[in-house]
């Protein structure tokens, strides 16, 4: 027993020495090919929406990190069936090593932006992760190399001693590996010092919001660090504004290339705008609003020729190639659709984009916020599937009038006496709130005061005064707007985004 044991800790640890390696190649290379993450992105591609959705709902914005820490623990336990493996014939135990560097070899070259230098992590992976379980199992029998010989009896403290020394070093170089790997990767994802031109069309300073006067509301604009991620990508791409570009072709009159100097040099606008994702449940966190600068994206159309245009689609491509689609006449149609190199008064963060993305006021991010933008091709829906219709999505996702109650906290305990029920509103490109209700235990609807307005794209902090009286209370929120009001017929994410009224329950004390 302990023979085996030791062996399915060989195969673990020679798997561990493999995939740090791999890890510093793709740091050196491309960060996505790192053989778990190409794995990983894989895994992402072929699971089912609802086990997506449900993901996103249980574990936020942890739930690439729990997918990557799923896909090392299978990779561990088939490592350890490996060194089960070699301890019969080594030849055995090195194939299934092989294996799972072959799957993620694969899985890295079936990326949409892959090339054969993707190869070069997997390859180092297998190299060295055979040559780890080797010299492991060659210090066990030093004598015949055979991991079936049993050693002679006056060696065995000289073996154990050995094997110690080998398990020690690679454990030590796994580390040092993996932990460079890791740095090499954050250094070539740190923000870049870019200093953007102010916007010819500035926007207009934002009132005050209630962020003061009313404590666990929602800040009227989201900082940069608290905005929400929610994307496919495990891993930063690694772009540079010296090589970056942005083509325009498909159904236009001229195929139009744009650096990011060229960009810059435009008459750039100012908007604040909310963003929502469409995984964004009722009372869910993934949604924010933020100051954004670029250059409209009809004035990018234009220099391409789009007035004879039969595109009914605008599909963006991103660095890696990733692909959403965006309806055409939504995009034109005079809101303030943009290229975005801004947020929040300095230039994107890599995590939310850099160099460049598209922001398109009042739709879902997954048809109109692409992060990492490279191409816009105009085309047809007839024509052209992208990344999420091809899962079943819709094509026109507006988003919903909605609202979410901030505080207090669902399930939480307060004092009873005078406190506040405040949070946040919004009806994108809808006409903006109008007014904003809340219903305690049931009974009839109460206005609720409205913060500042922020325009029409942005959302609305509202708070209604009460008196709390000890025991348990049920409170519900719902928002109008000049367009309609919020529904509330419930409807999951899928596909076109949630629905209903949030209702929370808290005690009084």
């Amino acid at each position: 027993m302990r023979t085996r044991l030791l062996y399915a800790f060989f195969g673990v640890l020679s798997t561990v020495v493999g995939v740090a390696l791999g890890h510093l190649v793709a740091s050196l290379t491309n960060p996505s090919a790192s053989p778990v993450l190409a794995v990983g992105s894989q895994v992402i591609d072929l699971t089912p929406t609802p086990m997506k959705e449900w993901a996103i709902a249980h574990f936020g914005s942890n739930d690439k990190t729990i997918l990557i820490g799923n896909v090392f623990a299978g990779v561990l336990l088939l490592a350890a069936v490996a060194g089960l493996l070699a301890l019969k014939r080594f030849v055995y135990g090195a194939a299934l090593l092989v294996l799972l560097v072959a799957v993620a070899a694969f899985t890295a070259l079936n990326r949409p932006s892959a090339d054969v230098g993707d190869l070069l992590p997997s390859l180092a992976a297998a190299v060295a992760g055979v040559a780890s379980l080797w010299w492991l199992d060659r210090s066990r029998h030093p004598e015949t190399g055979a991991a079936n010989s049993a050693p002679a009896v006056e060696g065995a403290g000289t073996n154990r001693r050995t094997v110690l020394v080998a398990a020690g070093v690679l454990t030590a170089a796994a580390a040092v590996m993996g932990g460079a790997g890791r740095w090499i990767t954050s250094y070539r994802t740190r923000p870049e010092n870019v200093q953007l031109p102010a916007a010819k069309d500035a926007a207009k300073a934002l009132p005050a919001g209630l962020d003061d006067r009313v404590p666990g509301i929602s800040p009227f604009r989201t900082p940069t660090a608290d905005f929400y991620r929610v994307d496919t990508r495990l891993s930063l791409p690694v772009v540079s504004i010296d090589g970056w570009s942005l083509t325009i072709d498909g159904d236009v009159d001229n195929e139009v290339t744009f650096t990011f100097d060229d960009l810059l040099a435009m008459d750039l606008i100012e908007r604040d705008i909310t963003l929502t994702c469409v995984s964004n449940d009722i009372g869910g966190k993934y949604i924010g609003a933020a100051r954004w600068l670029g250059v409209p994206l009809k004035t990018l159309l234009d220099k391409a020729g789009i007035d004879n245009t039969r595109a009914d689609q605008i599909v963006s491509t991103d660095v890696d190639g990733m692909t959403i689609g965006t309806p055409f006449d939504l995009a034109t149609d005079g809101r303030d659709a943009m290229i975005a190199v801004g947020m929040n008064g300095a230039a994107l963060p890599r995590e939310h984009g850099f160099p460049a993305r598209m922001i398109v006021p009042g739709l879902y991010g997954f048809i109109s916020a692409t992060k990492w933008i490279t191409r816009i091709t105009l085309t047809t829906y007839a024509d052209t599937d992208v990344y999420w219709t091809q899962r079943d999505w819709a094509t026109d996702a507006p988003i919903k009038i909605s609202s979410r109650i901030d505080t207090p906290k669902p399930l939480s305990t307060v004092k009873k006496g005078r406190t506040v029920i405040g949070g946040v509103a919004w009806a994108q490109h809808q006409g903006g709130i109008d007014k904003v209700e809340v219903r305690i235990d049931g009974s009839a609807w109460q206005e609720a005061r409205l913060g500042p307005s922020g325009g029409q794209d942005y959302w609305r902090q509202w708070y209604l005064p009460w008196t709390a009286e000890p025991g348990q209370h049920s409170l519900a929120v719902r928002a109008v707007s000049s367009q309609g009001d919020q529904t509330a017929v419930r409807a999951t994410p899928f596909p076109d985004g949630s629905s209903g009224i949030q209702e929370v329950v808290v005690t009084v004390e």
